[in-house]
């Protein structure tokens, strides 16, 4: 196992994905396919591979057929009210499994191992991926950055305040999961079921250092749309393979 400190994962798999149309009449986006495997077998050979084998999945729509396919390989929370809520309300019902720290993952973002690895040896124990690129539209979640740390997270931030976008991967340590897990009872009796995680997170780095970790060169896409999956298919994940071989070999 690697030493990184970081040794658990929450995934956050209850969203219906409704987005992607058909495709997920019958399954979870996170169980669509790239490369012949689904999206978060590819999360879990991942998080294995740097040494992480304590994984929680929060599941919800379609969660029966998730949980067929992981079996006991990982833990669950059930978010019974995933068609009225959201990543957070989600986060939140998992909040006991950060009080030690762990790695928070979206079920649907496809990203190198070395990605992942990058995150986890990376200075200070709270962090998260952040593409530094511009020309960010609506859908995406984009973030402000002061020096190395992020100061906030929105989709509604305008194109010139942001600096980069939140790939879908944080990590916490004992006393950031804590501050998080304040931040998440707080919002969620406020009545913000319905916000993605990245409001909590924004709450968090007004309080308390953040340090945003660099995606570089490295490929991934979120998958949100069917475009975005045969994109995935065809161009990401053969750059990912090539991306990891080579770090792998340096």
């Amino acid at each position: 196992m690697r030493d990184h400190g970081t040794q658990s994962a929450i995934i956050l798999a209850a969203g219906n994905g409704h987005r992607m149309g058909r495709l997920t009449i019958d399954r979870p986006k996170c169980l669509l396919e790239v490369g012949g495997e689904p999206l978060i077998e590819r999360l879990l050979s991942g998080l294995a591979e740097c040494g992480i084998h304590d994984v929680t999945v929060v599941v919800g729509y379609h969660g029966a057929r998730l949980q067929a396919r992981l079996g006991d390989r990982v833990r669950y929370v059930e978010n019974d009210r995933y068609r009225e809520t959201n990543s957070l309300y989600s986060l939140w019902l998992a909040c006991d499994r950060l009080s030690h720290g762990a790695l928070v993952l979206n079920s649907d973002v496809l990203v190198p191992t070395s990605l992942i690895e990058r995150l986890l040896r990376s200075q200070g124990e709270d962090a998260v991926l952040v593409d530094r690129r511009t020309g960010l539209g609506p859908e995406e979640m984009k973030v402000k950055l002061r020096d190395d740390l992020v100061i906030d997270f929105s989709k509604g931030l305008r194109r010139d305040h942001a600096d980069g976008e939140n790939v879908g991967i944080a990590k916490f340590g004992p006393e950031g999961g804590r501050r998080l897990i304040d931040h998440l009872d707080c919002l969620v009796a406020a009545g913000h079921v319905q916000a993605w995680a990245p409001l909590a997170f924004r709450a968090l780095a007004r309080e308390w250092p953040l340090r945003a970790v660099t995606t570089d060169s490295a490929p991934w896409i979120e998958l949100d749309f069917p475009d975005d999956l045969d994109r995935a298919r065809r161009l990401i994940a053969p750059a990912i393979r090539a991306f990891d071989n080579q770090h792998r070999a340096a």
